[in-house]
């Protein structure tokens, strides 16, 4: 018996053996302070958790249509209309198990094989996995701190190629926590669309970033491009991490066979996770979840201000997401080794940048401000107690 070529042939997290690690560390009785994982220490708003409870009472949870409740998907149309400005079609959305079932569906109904998908260097390692397991041709850009570590049109043009099918994006993004500018976004989007390929934009940090001058929330892509395809999900911005409940909005002409393939993957999306979900749009929990919006920032300023004093400066600083994304190379260790040693010494957990491409793999690390003030606190402190060891 053989195992695929694909399941051979994939990458794994590379951070889970570091994770392992930590776990293991932490058993023999040494703290570890996590600023490794991408996950918001607050959990979902108070009364979606009670929504949640409220959902199992007894009562029957059966499947729900394939593409979701259409409840749901309607509160979704509205957040849209009501927060970012933009008319979406709740018949436009569909509901995914996570995000990831979102990256799932959107690169299976847009990727053939030997297909090319441009994409950022560095970007999130699932996104590369997907576009491989369909038998699609990677062409990974490598970025800067010039370009904010994003995509621009001159790099697109200079990376494009006969078979380029999709451009995948990420607004605001893992790993460096950085945005699209607005204009550049639309010109990335138009230049693509006018060469007929698919743009693929990933918000799911959308609504963490920082709102505009006149304090208007972060613009998606939907303002400029409307026939754009979005994935988004209710793990960041409303805590829920667990759910694993995401959305994805489609141009028309994609719902069908997206209804098609999303029977097949995954039939549908957690029944009662839905219903909870409901009331992510209440005032109650919108408030909520905007005021942990503006604690993250202070977290952010914490984390960058504390980075820089021990002398790891992040040269682009993040306007989203939880994350930043400095240079190690000043203490003479590679970044897998500095992550291990960080673990090993000052039990810290970090995340090295061989995750997220290879550009930057060797160098960049990877730090998460989604955890509480004082394990940010802490762990910048240990990390420079070690580092002064380091000489």
């Amino acid at each position: 018996m053989r195992i695929s070529q694909r399941a051979m042939t994939a990458e794994p997290f590379h951070a889970m053996g570091l994770i392992q690690k930590a776990t293991a560390i932490e058993d023999a009785g040494h703290p570890v302070v996590r600023l490794n994982i991408g996950e918001p220490s607050f959990g979902a708003p108070e009364s979606v958790r009670q929504a949640m409870v409220d959902a199992m009472d007894g009562r029957a949870l059966p499947y729900s249509f394939a593409l979701g409740m259409p409840a749901l998907r309607e509160r979704i149309s509205w957040f849209y209309k009501d927060r970012h400005g933009v008319d979406v079609d709740p018949a436009r959305i569909a509901i995914t198990s996570g995000a990831s079932s979102a990256l799932l569906l959107v690169t299976a109904i847009t990727v053939d094989p030997g297909a090319d998908v441009l994409l950022a260097d560095p970007s999130y390692p699932c996104n590369r996995e997907l576009v491989l397991a369909f038998g699609g041709h990677l062409v990974p850009i490598p970025t800067t701190p010039a370009t904010r570590y994003q995509l621009t049109v001159e790099l697109l043009r200079e990376a494009w190629t006969d078979a380029t099918q999709a451009v995948m994006i990420a607004t605001p993004s893992n790993p460096t926590g950085t945005s699209l500018p607005a204009a550049e976004l639309a010109a990335i989007c138009e230049l693509a669309k006018a060469r007929g390929v698919w743009r693929i934009v990933d918000e799911i940090y959308l609504d963490l970033a920082d709102p505009d001058s006149d304090g208007a929330a972060p613009q998606t892509v939907l303002a400029h491009d409307p026939d754009a395809i979005v994935v988004n999900s209710f793990s960041k911005y409303f805590g829920m991490t667990g759910w694993r409940l995401g959305w994805c909005v489609l141009p028309e002409a994609l719902v069908g066979p997206a209804e098609t393939l999303a029977m097949d993957f995954f039939l549908s999306a957690s029944t009662p996770a839905q219903l909870a979900a409901l009331a992510c749009f209440e005032p109650e929990a919108l408030a909520e979840a905007e005021a942990r919006r503006v604690e993250l920032v202070a977290r952010r300023h914490l984390m960058v201000d504390g980075l820089a004093r021990i002398g790891l400066p992040v040269d682009s600083v993040p306007d989203g997401a939880f994350y930043v994304y400095p240079d190690v190379s000043s203490t003479g260790l590679d970044a897998w080794t500095f992550c291990e040693r960080a673990l090993a010494e000052a039990h810290v957990a970090l995340t090295p940048g061989k995750d997220f491409g290879r550009t930057h793999g060797d160098t960049h690390v990877r730090l998460s401000y989604a955890s509480s003030r004082e394990d940010i606190v802490e762990g910048i402190a240990r990390l420079g107690r070690w580092l002064a060891t380091l000489g």
